[in-house]
């Protein structure tokens, strides 16, 4: 039985993901160091800001303490939210499937390795906020995604309330990357891939794979969880 569906954020519910690669560029300019579009995708699509900054510097790419790392990330975030006031646009499909959800009473909430303030500020300018039960961001977690971890804690939270008991079998997890793939079915989730940032090729490992969220209908979803 469908009972929640679980939402990645960058790539799924936002284009932004151009928005956060031009913010760590800026970020990263005085080290010189630039990365570009394919690497990013390649390499850095999935991960907290704070893990790719690390990830840079054990690859003995970025070379910077703990302290330095802080600034950049003040750096970049500060960068992200005045892009995203301005540039960032909520994906074609996306709302008609919210409201197919809320609808048919299916609980909703965001998993993501993004910030939540930057989370926040999209949603709110795209009056999307009232869809969502709740939202597990970057802060909350130890460890991204391919880990399970926010998952798992989303499950949670939305158990708390009346003590719903939800079992992972009966979430749906909406992922536009491998890794993000990998950590629901590491946390006995379905799984449905949108083409948005990699190819159907690319997101194999999923039960289901779209171009649009709007293709998909509530007997879809719920043949999944039977």
């Amino acid at each position: 039985m469908l009972r929640a569906v679980i939402f990645d954020f960058d790539g799924v519910i936002t284009d932004s993901e151009i928005l956060h690669l031009k913010a760590f560029n800026q970020a990263l300019a005085p080290f010189n160091i630039q990365i570009s579009t394919d690497d990013y995708y390649n390499n850095y699509l999935g991960l907290t800001d704070r893990d790719l900054f690390n990830f840079m510097v054990e690859k003995n790419l970025l070379h910077a303490d703990g302290k330095k790392i802080g600034k950049l990330l003040e750096q970049k975030t500060k960068t992200f939210e005045k892009l995203a006031k301005s540039e960032c646009k909520i994906i074609k499909g996306v709302r008609q499937f919210l409201q197919m959800l809320k609808q048919n009473n299916i609980l909703t909430a965001i998993c993501s390795g993004a910030l939540l303030n930057e989370i926040k500020i999209i949603l709110n300018s795209n009056n999307l906020t009232n869809f969502f039960e709740l939202i597990v961001s970057a802060e909350q977690i130890k460890r991204g995604k391919p880990h399970p971890d926010g998952f798992e804690l989303t499950l949670k939270k939305l158990n708390k309330p009346k003590s719903q008991n939800i079992l992972p079998s009966e979430c749906i997890v909406i992922e536009d990357s491998h890794w993000g793939l990998e950590a629901a079915a590491a946390a006995r989730m379905h799984t449905i891939a949108v083409t948005n940032s990699y190819t159907a090729e690319q997101l194999s490992a999923a039960e289901k794979i779209t171009d649009n969220l709007a293709n998909l209908a509530i007997s879809n979803l719920q043949k999944l969880c039977d």
